[in-house]
C-alpha cells in the first residue's frame, strides 16, 4: 500500500527485485540537519581525528570472503548517536571488490542504489561489482556499505511478514470515514510496530547520520577524499555529504536526483506527477502495440481505462493462485513498479491483460518485487526502512486524514491515474514515534570540488526539474541530462551517458554544463 517516496535504482527494482522511493535531509541530535533556524548540519560536528569520534576513525577493518565470489565483506563500527560517540555501537555491513587493473588505482568508489531502505551491499554484489564499466572497476575498488537501518546494517524492523501482507493490501483509495479510518490505522500499527521492534535505532537512521557513516568509512579505506555514485535517493545521501563535508568531496555522480529544499507534501505531489510522466510514455507506446490491454485509441483514454480497471478490483479483487487476492492497492504498485524501466512495458501490457481478464498473478509479482516480498511469505526491510528514513528528514505531510482529503484534488490534478492513491500513501509519517529532525533546505556544498548531477527528462520517480534543482543549488554543480524514459541514466544504454560519467570518474573532469544525452 506505501508507495511513499521510494527511490531505487532501476538496476535493483526489477532486474535485482526492489525498486525505488525518495526522502531528503536530516539527522540527529545536535548534529542534525537544518533546524528551525536554518543551521547547517555541519554546525556542532566533532573533529573526526579527537575525542571519541577518534577509535572510529581509526578502526581497521577485517576483510573476509562473504560467499560471493570475487567480493570480500567486513564490519564497521559507527556510534549509535553522534551527539553521543561514548555511547553505545551499532555494526554496519561493508562490502568491497577490489579493482581489477589495468591503470593506476584510484583508490575507493562507494555506491548506493537508493531507496531510503534499498541494500548497498546487495546492489554491488548483484550489479554495480560486476555490472559497471569495465574501465571504471579497473581503477576502483568499488565499495558499499549498507546505511544504518537497512539490511545487515542495525536493521529497522516493524511487522511479521502476515502483518506485511494485510498491510500492503489496505484500501489506499479510501471511499466512506470506515475506510479513512481503516487506513490511519493501519499506518498507526506499522508505526507502534517499528516503535517496538525497533526503537532504540529508530531516533538514529537519518540521512545526516548515514553521511557522517561514510565518512568514516572513507577514513577508514584510506581515503582523502569520497568518490561515490549514488543513484535516487542516494544523491540526497551524496548531496548531504559533501554538506557536511565539502572539503572531503572527490569525484560525486548524483544520478536521478532529489531537491533538498521541498517540503515532504511537494516531494510526494511531484513525485506523483513524476509517475503521470511515466504513464503517459507508457501508455503511447501501449496504444501502438497489438497487445494493448488498455485500448489504441488515446493516451487519455488509456488513462480512463486503467483508472476503470482500479475501481473493478477495489469492488471485486481477483484471484491470484494464492491466498492473496489482487486489490486496488496491490494493483496499483504493480504498475507502479514497472514504470521504473521501460524494458518493464512488455511485462505490465501482459500482466495487465491477464489481471483484466481475472487472474492476478502478473501484477502480484511485480507489486512483491516492488516491496521485496520474497516467495515464502517474508519481506526485506526495504519498507520498513524506508519509513523510518524518510519520517526523520521531514516533518510528515499532512497532519491528519483530513488535511489529505483537501490535497486529493492537487495530486489528482499532479497524476488523474495514480493521485488519489499517492496522497494517501503520504498520510504514513504523521503517526510516526520519532519526530523529524530534518528539514527542507538547499545545499549548495560551499567549496567542494565538482559534482556532477544526472536527471532523464521522464524519470517517474525523480523529476527531471529536482536534477536542474539540485544542479543549480549545488556551487560546484554540474548537470547532465538524458532525454529519455526510466529512473536513473547510468550504465542504462546510452553511451553519451555513460562516456560522460566515465571520464568524470576517471579523469576528474565534469562534462560541459547543461549537457544532453540520448
Amino acid at each position: 500500500m506505501d508507495s511513499r517516496r521510494l527511490l531505487r535504482t532501476s538496476a535493483t527494482a526489477l532486474a535485482a527485485a526492489g525498486l525505488i522511493l525518495s526522502g531528503c535531509s536530516g539527522g540527529s541530535g545536535a548534529a542534525a540537519s537544518r533546524n528551525a533556524e536554518g543551521q547547517s548540519p555541519a554546525a556542532g560536528l566533532s573533529a573526526p581525528s579527537s575525542g571519541a569520534l577518534k577509535k572510529y576513525y581509526g578502526q581497521t577493518l577485517k576483510w573476509r570472503d562473504c560467499g560471493v565470489e570475487g567480493f570480500q565483506c567486513a564490519t564497521l563500527r559507527a556510534p549509535l548517536d553522534y551527539a553521543k560517540p561514548d555511547g553505545e555501537e551499532i555494526e554496519l555491513a561493508v562490502s568491497r571488490v577490489r579493482a581489477t587493473g589495468p591503470g593506476k588505482r584510484l583508490g575507493s568508489l562507494l555506491v548506493n542504489p537508493g531507496g531510503p531502505g534499498g541494500s548497498a551491499v546487495g546492489y554491488l554484489q548483484g550489479y554495480a561489482g560486476i555490472g559497471y564499466p569495465a574501465p571504471v572497476r579497473a581503477r576502483y575498488d568499488m565499495v558499499a556499505v549498507d546505511p544504518r537501518g537497512v539490511a545487515r546494517s542495525a536493521p529497522v524492523e516493524c511487522l511479521t511478514g502476515a502483518q506485511m501482507d494485510a498491510y500492503t493490501q489496505v484500501d489506499q483509495t479510501p471511499d466512506d470515514p470506515a475506510e479513512v479510518d481503516a487506513l490511519s490505522t493501519a499506518f498507526k500499527e506499522f508505526a507502534a510496530g517499528c516503535e517496538k521492534r525497533s526503537g532504540k535505532v529508530l531516533p538514529h537512521v537519518s540521512t545526516v547520520d548515514a553521511a557522517r557513516d561514510m565518512d568514516v568509512l572513507r577514513a577508514v579505506l584510506g581515503d582523502a577524499k569520497l568518490s561515490y555514485v549514488g543513484a535516487s535517493y542516494g544523491t540526497f545521501l551524496g548531496a548531504t555529504y559533501a554538506e557536511l563535508f565539502p572539503d572531503r568531496v572527490g569525484r560525486l555522480v548524483l544520478d536521478g536526483a532529489m531537491d533538498p529544499s521541498l517540503s515532504a507534501l511537494d516531494l510526494n505531489r511531484d513525485q506523483t506527477g513524476g509517475f503521470e510522466t511515466s504513464f503517459r510514455a507508457f501508455a503511447a507506446d501501449c496504444i501502438r502495440q497489438p497487445d494493448c490491454p488498455l485500448g489504441t485509441g488515446s493516451v487519455a483514454a488509456a488513462g480512463e481505462a486503467l483508472k476503470k480497471f482500479f475501481r473493478d478490483v477495489d469492488a471485486e479483487p481477483v484471484p491470484t493462485g494464492e491466498s492473496r487476492e489482487l486489490g486496488e492497492s496491490l494493483a496499483t504498485i504493480g504498475v507502479i513498479a514497472a514504470m521504473y524501466d521501460e524494458g518493464a512495458w512488455p511485462q505490465l501490457r501482459e500482466a495487465l491483460t491477464r489481471a483484466m481478464n481475472g487472474e492476478g498473478s502478473g501484477l502480484l509479482a511485480l507489486a512483491d518485487s516492488y516491496y521485496e516480498r520474497e516467495a515464502d511469505g517474508t519481506y526485506a526491510n526495504l519498507m520498513s526502512a524506508n519509513a523510518a528514513v524518510n519520517c526523520l528528514d521531514l516533518p510528515p505531510a499532512f497532519s491528519s486524514a483530513a488535511e489529505v482529503s483537501k490535497a486529493v484534488p492537487s495530486f489528482e490534478k499532479a497524476s488523474p491515474v495514480f493521485g488519489e492513491g499517492l496522497a494517501w500513501a503520504a498520510l504514513n509519517c504523521t503517526y510516526w514515534p520519532a519526530p523529524a529532525t530534518g528539514r527542507p533546505h538547499r545545499i549548495t556544498a560551499e567549496g567542494a570540488a565538482p559534482i556532477l548531477v544526472v536527471g532523464t527528462t521522464r524519470d517517474p520517480a525523480t523529476p527531471y526539474r529536482w536534477a536542474r534543482s539540485l544542479a543549480e543549488q549545488l556551487s560546484s554543480g554540474t548537470l547532465l541530462t538524458y532525454e529519455g524514459d526510466g529512473h536513473t541514466a547510468y550504465g542504462r544504454g546510452s553511451d553519451c551517458i555513460d562516456t560522460a560519467i566515465n571520464a568524470y570518474l576517471l579523469e576528474g573532469t565534469p562534462p560541459e554544463d547543461g549537457k544532453r544525452c540520448s
